[in-house]
């Protein structure tokens, strides 16, 4: 059946997807419409045939709970109308449809926190005289178009555990989450801040002028040669990443970049990349996924054309944490990579 196809691709394709760190916690609300497919021969005593029910179309209301980026669970009604045939003893059939309604609760499991998740629940199905419950297995999407709105679609296989039927169903709908979900704003890097120049002349008598040649844009010093003086410039780098994710996010490669263009103007200069992790999870695999952050955004560098001998990293997992709440905010803001890269050189002192 096609239905039962989209059932299975669906399922692989949840298996395989990982990395979409989704971060929504708190109670939800859903509505659906509702397609279940089923083939239920003899239900009743309609002698010669007996009563066939084939399948339903609908709509459904769900309530649920996100409790972390991979487990929620949720309670689900849904309001059906199966049709149905039956041969009677003169050889006529008569047909027609018949309300029923389907009451459940699902454990919903989110592949590596993303858009993907697997169904596991049990169904009460209450139709055409039957009371039967049903174990079922499935696949689902979820796609938030705003920070609390989302596009469901899923499909599941139902085993009946009264009767030996199974069935297929599938629901597309929306839901709303309650609560503030919205991503905490990334902090960008400080601007080069360059220091002032300073001058105490403005310029000096032909006859005292041991530098005639100096251009007029240079400030000068009593014997009337260019002031140099020491100047410090610095450039600063902050990455952060999403749950449980080592590679650097599209959006920092220009910041990347940046760093490297300021490093080829200082050729004398090296950095120091500091990984971070957040404090969810084991402390030592939270150490490796810092240590491997902050070499991921040394491989970039290096495709930037920075020399490796001139780039250090160095991972310290939950240990320096910048927000010590436990919340996903602050999970959000320990997860990173920082560095900061200072030059001084002398430079020309500008005439005011």
């Amino acid at each position: 059946m096609k239905l039962k196809s989209l059932t299975i691709a669906l399922a692989l394709a949840a298996t395989s997807t990982t990395g979409f760190a989704a971060e929504k916690e708190g109670f939800y609300i859903g509505a659906f419409g509702d397609y279940y497919d089923n083939s239920w021969e003899n239900v009743r005593d309609y002698p010669p045939g007996g009563l066939n029910v084939d399948d339903s179309t609908g709509w459904g209301l769900e309530l649920g709970y996100r409790f972390s980026d991979y487990w929620s669970a949720r309670l689900e009604y849904a309001d059906m109308d199966f049709d149905w045939n039956a041969e009677l003893n003169d050889g006529t059939s008569v047909s027609g449809s018949e309300s029923g309604k389907r009451y459940g609760i699902d454990a919903l499991y989110h592949l590596g926190g993303g858009p993907f998740y697997g169904i596991f629940g049990l169904k009460n199905l209450d139709a055409v005289d039957e009371d039967l419950m049903f174990a079922n297995v499935g696949a689902g999407y979820q796609h938030y178009f705003t920070d609390n709105f989302a596009f469901n679609a899923e499909t599941s296989l139902y085993q009946g555990l009264d009767r030996g039927y199974t069935d297929v169903g599938a629901k597309l709908g929306i839901s709303y989450i309650f609560g503030n979900q919205s991503a905490p704003a990334a902090v960008e890097p400080a601007p080069v801040v360059a220091a002032p120049t300073d001058s105490d002349n403005d310029g000096v008598m032909d006859a005292d002028d041991q530098c005639a040649n100096t251009p007029m844009t240079d400030a000068v010093d009593s014997k009337g040669c260019t002031l140099y003086e020491e100047k410090e410039a610095t450039i600063t780098l902050l990455v952060t990443f999403p749950h449980d994710v080592a590679e650097v996010p599209n959006k920092y490669f220009s910041d990347i970049a940046d760093v490297a263009a300021f490093m080829k103007e200082n050729e004398g200069t090296s950095v120091v990349l500091e990984g971070h992790a957040s404090a969810v999870g084991d402390a030592d695999y939270n150490m490796m996924l810092s240590e491997k952050r902050a070499k991921d955004v040394a491989a970039e560098l290096v495709k930037d054309g920075i020399s490796s001998d001139r780039i250090s990293t160095v991972g310290y997992g939950e240990e320096r944490l910048k927000n010590k709440a436990y919340t996903l905010e602050a999970h959000a803001q320990n997860r990173r990579v920082e560095a900061q890269i200072t030059s001084v050189e002398k430079v020309k002192v500008l005439r005011k």
